[in-house]
């Protein structure tokens, strides 16, 4: 095709584009790669379908958009000139009033053009632009489907069909000259409508409620409904063919007349310019630091308290996966937090890889393997997994309480969380707020607008009936409510700090994990190795500990309160738990005298030794259970008491009780009843339990859920555009014609057919000679393709040759080629 020469199709178009051009169609639309197209025509062919072009459009952004609604509704093909007029009017309405705002589309759509020419959406020169026939019939108007610019139908649409008299009576009443030929009768009238000093003389005949009605209809939608006696000024405007019926009780006002009335324009309000990011507070940088850098650290510690909730076992899965509500609200409560921002930070630990259910009979969750390495991380790294991970994520915890499109209630680690837009709208949400001065914390009402016009189409209508996007309850709105998640979230995981970026959350998202723990570790306080004991059995933390200080005496204590100081509380049940991970009554004096600032309170002293006296009087193991004790007074006491009555108690021995339950249930009973048993083993040795030995096999994190294909790399770009130019080439290049070919000519672009001999002598030819041929090619899945390649070595029944196609030397069965052709003169090379 001769560079004069401009394309017949949308094919010639993309023939005509360079590789770097065609590699940055199948960058921004990559669902034409699957699978490569073969051709040139195929991908063409491809970038048409109906789903392809869905998702195309629902990545235009509103100005895009526009352009493309308006050559929607222009005549196809339209010049530049009147493209730009649709966009701004013909300024004839309100004179100097929308200059400014016609200087700004002219300046943008130029730009705008380029995107949909990119995305194979708009192809043609600019005399002659053409919208892809799929993205027309889906932008533009119909009574199913009205036009986003709110225009009905052409006049000689929505005249099809009419009879020739009720034409005649239309240009009568207009006073139009008659013609008995439909086709200059629609002519007539719609020169009419399209001029605009003899409609302007019209409407100045219409009655002011005709007015009033036209006022109604021309913004859209244009379709209104009549009765079978329409009033004075209806009956005026259909007379005239302002209105035109479309059925018995149904008339459109035609889309010249409406655009006479909106002075040229397709749009009541063109958006050529994204919509800016208010400001709605300035704060000090280093401020927002700290503040974000505080969060952080508390983000740490919730995620480290939910481990440890579940350190031993967690609640059990839904038969339809997930968590209960239940579960829910008691994770909720020992987290101190709400039953949402719960629901958060157990899908940031899932997602993060640190929780996953166990894989056993009666199925639950618990920490993974992962979840020990990384507590053993510095706290900035860990701070940076957790970030990385939410960025990433499709689980969306926002949903939870909501309902799926069955109405089933969704909850917390369920299977329908995933969100495949969750990422994209996370990370252009930051992005956004990191165009903004530091220290900066943007209007969430302004940042909702800017993504709105960013992804108009996202997750519309369009989408959902297409199996793309969320489902249809969710609608146009799961964007902003994913914005808003987001600006939630990313407060509580210490990504913004009072509302604006932090600087370790600009490093993260512009330099990578490293940079991002390299600021924020100055930012976190230093782990203490200390807490200060009280005379009431506490014990105050006043800052971080450092993890061994901490996992010792969460056993030896439990956690009263937090804040900025953490409080513990020593208690016989938390000393007896010591005492049965292991820990000697001498062992927590030396511990507690080690990492005490303040002296060891004299009743903590006497709470340990008491309860350490009294530890492992009795023992408890398998009988069904058993007890036994070197002091009878004590067996007898416990015979004696009512509440063992149903644990049915006999005495084996003076010292020894046999008991009909299991020794777990026998050994809770009796510290219920005061006691303080130990468990023993068979050996007659004591059992000690230590805390969170349960951990399930090892897991990756959930792989989020893509939206669409995944982006190709440049590598692949590379070889699947010469793959396709190749493919082109073979599908394209002039075959030389057997001399005893039929006179019917075969199916352009299907495979030559020719006899094993004449392939076998063909192919020898071509390898003595050094010239190309075309090759039809069965591979051993059964999927054929054509090729063009230069033959080397003819032997043993196969052909090696320089493959155009795959670019690259292959060899080929002779069996499995269908047939060959030379090709042309003026084809080769």
């Amino acid at each position: 095709m001769g560079t004069t020469t401009p394309p017949r199709t949308l094919a010639e178009a993309l023939r005509a584009r360079g590789d770097e051009s065609l590699a940055g169609l199948l960058r921004a639309r990559p669902d034409l790669l699957n699978p490569v197209p073969n051709d040139i025509t195929q991908l063409a062919t491809r970038a048409g379908t109906r789903a392809s072009v869905v998702r195309a459009l629902e990545h235009l952004d509103r100005f895009a958009l526009q352009t493309a609604e308006a050559l929607a509704v222009a005549p196809d093909p339209a010049p530049y000139g009147t493209l730009l007029s649709l966009l701004t009017g013909d300024g004839l309405d309100d004179g100097e009033q929308r200059d400014d705002a016609g200087a700004a589309v002219t300046a943008a759509l130029p730009g705008a053009l380029t995107t949909l020419r990119e995305q194979a959406l708009v192809w043609g020169e600019d005399d002659r632009l053409r919208l892809v026939r799929t993205a027309r019939e889906l932008l533009a108007p119909s009574p199913q489907h009205p036009s986003p610019t709110g225009l009905g139908p052409t006049v000689a649409e929505a005249t099809a069909g009419m009879s020739p008299g009720r034409l005649q009576e239309i240009l009568a009443a207009t006073g139009l000259p008659a013609t008995h030929d439909p086709v200059s009768a629609v002519a007539a009238l719609s020169s009419l409508f399209t001029d605009r000093t003899r409609m302007a003389e019209l409407l100045d005949t219409a009655p002011v409620e005709a007015l009033s009605v036209l006022d109604r209809l021309v913004w859209g939608p244009p379709y209104g409904e009549v009765t079978p006696n329409p009033t004075p000024p209806v009956k005026w405007l259909r007379d005239r063919g302002l209105l035109l019926p479309v059925s018995t009780r149904t008339v459109v006002l035609p889309r010249e007349a409406a655009l006479h009335l909106r002075a040229g324009r397709a749009h009541r309000v063109p958006e050529p310019v994204p919509p800016a990011v208010a400001a709605a507070a300035e704060r000090d940088p280093q401020a927002v630091d700290r503040a974000a850098a505080g969060q952080a650290f508390t983000a740490l510690s919730t995620v480290e308290e939910l481990l440890k909730l579940w350190n031993g076992g967690g609640p059990a899965i839904l038969r339809a996966g997930g968590l209960s509500v239940r579960e829910l609200k008691r994770a909720a409560n020992a987290l101190d937090v709400t039953e949402p921002i719960a629901a958060f930070w157990i899908e940031l630990a899932y997602g993060a890889g640190l929780l996953a259910p166990d894989g056993e009979t009666d199925e639950r969750y618990a920490p993974t393997p992962a979840s020990d390495e990384w507590l053993d991380l510095p706290a900035e790294d860990r701070w940076t997994h957790l970030a990385t991970a939410w960025l990433a994520a499709t689980r969306t915890p926002g949903l939870v309480g909501g309902q799926d499109a069955k109405g089933r209630a969704l909850s917390t680690l369920g299977p329908e969380l995933d969100r495949s837009a969750a990422p994209d709208v996370r990370r252009r949400v930051l992005a956004l707020f990191a165009e903004l001065p530091p220290g900066t914390a943007p209007d969430a009402e302004t940042l909702l607008r800017r993504l709105r016009w960013e992804r108009p189409l996202r997750g519309g209508p369009a989408a959902s009936a297409t199996g793309q996007g969320p489902a249809p309850t969710e609608g146009t709105d799961l964007r902003s409510r994913l914005a808003l998640w987001t600006l939630n979230e990313a407060e509580l995981l210490g990504i913004t700090g009072r509302g604006a970026l932090s600087a370790q959350a600009r490093a993260l998202l512009a330099e990578g994990e490293k940079a991002a723990a390299a600021r924020l570790a100055p930012l976190l306080p230093e782990p203490l190795d200390h807490v200060l004991l009280q005379a009431d059995l506490t014990a105050v933390a006043p800052g971080p500990l450092e993890r061994p200080l901490a996992d010792t005496l969460s056993v030896l204590a439990d956690v009263e309160s937090k804040g900025g100081a953490t409080v513990y509380r020593f208690t016989p049940g938390s000393v007896r738990r010591a005492l049965d991970a292991g820990q000697a009554a001498s062992d927590l004096h030396a511990f507690l005298a080690a990492h005490s600032r303040t002296p060891v309170p004299q009743p903590l002293s006497y709470l340990i030794d008491d309860v350490a006296r009294r530890h492992g009087h009795l023992r408890i193991g398998a009988a069904s259970a058993y007890v036994r004790c070197d002091d009878e007074a004590v067996l007898n006491e416990i015979l004696a008491d009512r509440r063992s009555t149903g644990l049915r108690l006999r005495r084996l021995a003076p010292t020894v009780l046999a008991a009909q339950s299991d020794p777990g249930s026998l050994l809770e009973a009796l510290r219920d009843m005061g006691y303080a048993p130990a468990a023993e083993s068979a050996d007659g040795d004591v059992l000690i339990t230590r805390a969170g030995a349960r951990r399930t096999p090892p897991r990756t994190p959930p792989v989020p859920v893509p939206e669409g294909p995944p982006v190709p790399d440049d590598t692949l770009l590379g070889a699947a555009v010469r793959a396709i130019r190749a493919g082109d080439t073979a599908a394209t290049a002039v075959r030389k014609e057997p001399a005893d070919a039929p006179s019917s000519n075969a199916p352009s672009g299907s495979l030559p057919r020719t006899t094993p001999a004449e392939t076998l002598a063909t192919v020898q030819a071509a390898a003595m000679t050094g010239s190309t041929v075309w090759i039809g090619y069965v591979n051993a899945d059964g999927a054929a393709s054509q090729r063009v390649i230069a033959p080397v070595r003819v032997e043993g029944g196969f052909v090696t040759a320089y493959d155009h196609t795959a670019d690259e030397v292959r060899t080929y069965p002779l069996h499995r080629i269908t047939g060959v052709a030379e090709l042309a003169e003026d084809g080769k090379g």
